[in-house]
């Protein structure tokens, strides 16, 4: 039964939207779609619908395959603007729980087949130069035009008194209080306070949530985060590479596996609604942690942000937040939500290490979010990277295939390793440091280049877009 409640229209609640099950017109049967909106609720209308649908996909009521009613029927069974259903299916289909068939409709994603992981051998780029401007996947826009808030923060942190002495392991109470009010609305991720542990940025996170772990490997997206794999390794494990490209099948013989499931680190991608269940239900069948790195999730322009992942299972999902995509890398302040049966365990060893984030980082943190400078940042900065991910595109669509759609600070294009190498050597030439895609491989051959936007002034981003264009047409 399609309803919406506090509607202007009485007679609409009890309204029926159809939706087809079958797999021909000869065997498909007539169901219901089972959705409540709410007028009054603060959460918009397409957001309730696409969540719903989600809702009613991972219960098996919505089964693979079937097909949804069009926008038009479900927006005159709710009796809402088309708008609705037209964003909710957006939302729902760059998350990958729909697929768009043209001059059929909008299906249920079905699942699939793919080949196993790899093996791994890391490779170590050079050094970058350092009189370079850097055009990397990690250095975010500050909008200037709010620096006050930044500065009022650090007066207010100067004027606090800091703990006698070692602050709760776990961080700061109040800050465990923001940061859980906002993960809830940002990121769809109900949690307690007393569930947050603040830590020194997402590796730092990582870190503890091995040391949480008994022995055994882990695995990595391959291409993939450089400094998650050297965390690994410098604890002393093993790491094996799963294909950033396919579904993860199988776990087995591994402790946990390091994942970027909202904007894959580094080619963009979006891991498909069908392929977070496999992971999570390979993740269920080996006993193994999946750590989720849900480092820039803020930044999506073209629809609403990914749900985490941790969403769908806190028993078996490790989440991993950071600062220094929305605020500054040099802040090295992040958050971890582990899995009940691991909490315990990272704050026991974190009381006898005193490894807490630094006490005036956090103080001062919790002052920008309570102010609503982080919020602001990160509006003016989702702001610029709308426009200039399309300028990027505009300069080296011609010359290269993009890997993952338009989102966050950086685009990743896929091309010749030769073409790769000689856009980098005329970027270097203008003063721009680009990173090659082959750096991020270990046992992958994907080639390209990493091209982020963030660190830049639009003049500066159009001298290197100039130079790498120069480069590629050789």
């Amino acid at each position: 039964m399609c309803t919406i409640l506090g509607s202007e229209w009485p007679d609409v609640t009890g309204h029926f939207g159809t939706i087809h099950t079958g797999h021909s017109d000869r065997t498909n049967r007539m169901t219901t779609l089972p959705v409540q909106l709410d007028r009054a609720a603060p959460v918009p209308l397409g957001v309730q619908l696409s969540g719903q649908i989600r809702e009613l996909v991972l219960a098996g009521t919505l089964v693979r395959g079937a097909r949804l009613p069009s926008s038009r029927a479900l927006a005159a069974d709710l009796g809402v603007s088309r708008s609705v259903p037209e964003q909710a299916y957006e939302q729902l289909l760059a998350e990958g729980w729909v697929e768009a068939r043209p001059g059929s409709g909008t299906f249920v994603a079905p699942t699939g087949e793919h080949p196993s992981p790899g093996v791994r051998r890391p490779r170590h780029p050079k050094p970058v130069t350092p009189d370079l401007l850097r055009l990397d996947a990690g250095t975010p826009w500050i909008d200037p035009r709010h620096a006050a808030g930044w500065r009022r923060a650090w007066r207010e942190v100067s004027t606090a008194r800091p703990p006698r002495g070692y602050d709760d392991p776990r961080g700061i109470p109040e800050l465990r209080v923001a940061l859980a009010d906002r993960l809830g609305r940002t990121r769809g991720l109900a949690c307690d306070p007393d569930e947050i542990v603040v830590t020194n940025g997402a590796t730092d996170g990582l870190r503890h949530v091995l040391a949480a772990l008994p022995a055994g490997s882990v695995a990595v997206e391959d291409p993939g985060y450089r400094a998650a794999v050297e965390t690994i390794l410098g604890s002393g494990r093993s790491v094996r590479d799963l294909p950033a490209t396919t579904p993860v099948t199988d776990l087995a013989g591994l402790v946990a596996a390091y994942v970027t499931p909202a904007h894959q680190h580094p080619l963009g991608r979006v891991m498909p609604a069908v392929d977070r269940l496999t992971l999570l239900e390979s993740a269920r069948r080996a006993g193994a942690v999946v750590v989720e790195d849900d480092y820039d999730s803020e930044f999506r322009y073209d629809v609403a942000p990914v749900p985490a992942l941790a969403t769908l299972d806190r028993g078996r999902v490790a989440y991993l937040g950071t600062a220094s995509k929305s605020v500054a890398p040099s802040l090295r302040l992040g958050w971890l939500v582990p899995p009940a049966d691991l909490l315990g365990a990272i704050n026991a060893r974190r009381v006898v290490t005193h490894e807490g984030a630094s006490w005036p980082t956090q103080r001062a943190f919790l002052a920008l979010l309570r102010d609503g400078y982080v919020d602001k940042v990160v509006r003016s900065a989702r702001r610029v990277y709308a426009e200039r991910a399309p300028r990027v595109a505009d300069a080296l669509a011609p010359y290269a295939e993009l890997a993952g759609p338009l989102a966050g600070m950086y685009s990743t294009w896929l091309l010749p390793q030769a073409d790769a190498e000689r856009a980098r050597a005329s970027a270097r030439q203008a003063g721009f440091e680009v990173n090659l895609l082959a750096d991020y491989c270990r046992t992958a051959s994907l080639t390209g280049l990493v091209v982020g936007f963030g660190g830049a002034t639009d003049e500066q981003l159009d001298r290197a877009l100039a130079a790498l264009v120069n480069g590629l047409r050789g």
